[in-house]
Order: structure tokens, then C-alpha cells, then sequence
């Protein structure tokens, strides 16, 4: 976009413009947001930044089934988010060490001290 020619000329966005990311690079962005707008995924999320657990403890801990539970971890895996080992026949799942998870999570504690106006949503 650095040869775009602005209608109306106020100034600095010129300058910046061809630093702006092609929509590409925004749409891999929003699909991760996609992927944690659901509630449930974004709780199994922060809960797996947190521990390290089973799938049958993870079911308990989130209220659901464990098919139910599979589908999300499946999609937050896909993505990045999440790690998977195995140890005999269980299976553990953890978020995954990477700079991208790490700050997520922290976006995402941002996020609930910002809207949550008793600051008691979700804890550091």
C-alpha cells in the first residue's frame, strides 16, 4: 500500500502506511481471536495455561463431556495454542511454551481486569 495516494492529505498517515500489515497477516490475527471468542474455548484456554491435566479431569473441571471437551482441544491444538503428551493411556494437555501463548494469556487478564468492574473475574 506505499503507492496509495490519499484523497485528503492531514498530515502523518502517509508516513506510517506502508508499515500497515496486508490483510493477510490481519486475517491469521482473526482467526485466533475466532478461535478464543468462544467461552468455553477461552476457559479451557486460561485453565491450561494454569496445569497441566487428563482429559476426564479437564471434562470435570469445564462441566462437559468428554467428546465436547475433545472438539475444543482439538481446535486450540490446531492452532498453536495447546500441547498434547501421552503417558500410558492418558493424554495431557498443556498450553503450549511460546512467546504467542504466553502473551495471550496475558491479554487475556488485561482484558477481564479492564471489564470486569468488581476485578474479581478471573485471578492473577
Amino acid at each position: 500500500m506505499t503507492n496509495t495516494k490519499l484523497p485528503h492529505e492531514h498530515g502523518t498517515t502517509q508516513e506510517f502506511l506502508h508499515e500497515m500489515p496486508r490483510i493477510q497477516d490481519f486475517s491469521v490475527i482473526a482467526d485466533v481471536f475466532k478461535l478464543l471468542s468462544d467461552p468455553t474455548r477461552l476457559r479451557l484456554f486460561w485453565l491450561l495455561c494454569h496445569c497441566e491435566e487428563c482429559v476426564l479431569n479437564l471434562a470435570a473441571m469445564m462441566e462437559m463431556s468428554s467428546p465436547a471437551l475433545s472438539h475444543h482441544l482439538r481446535l486450540l491444538k490446531a492452532c498453536g495454542l495447546i500441547t498434547s503428551r501421552r503417558d500410558g493411556k492418558e493424554v495431557y494437555y498443556t498450553a503450549s511454551d511460546k512467546t504467542r501463548t504466553r502473551a495471550l494469556h496475558e491479554s487475556i487478564r488485561t482484558i477481564a481486569r479492564l471489564s470486569c468492574p468488581h476485578n474479581h473475574c478471573i485471578a492473577e
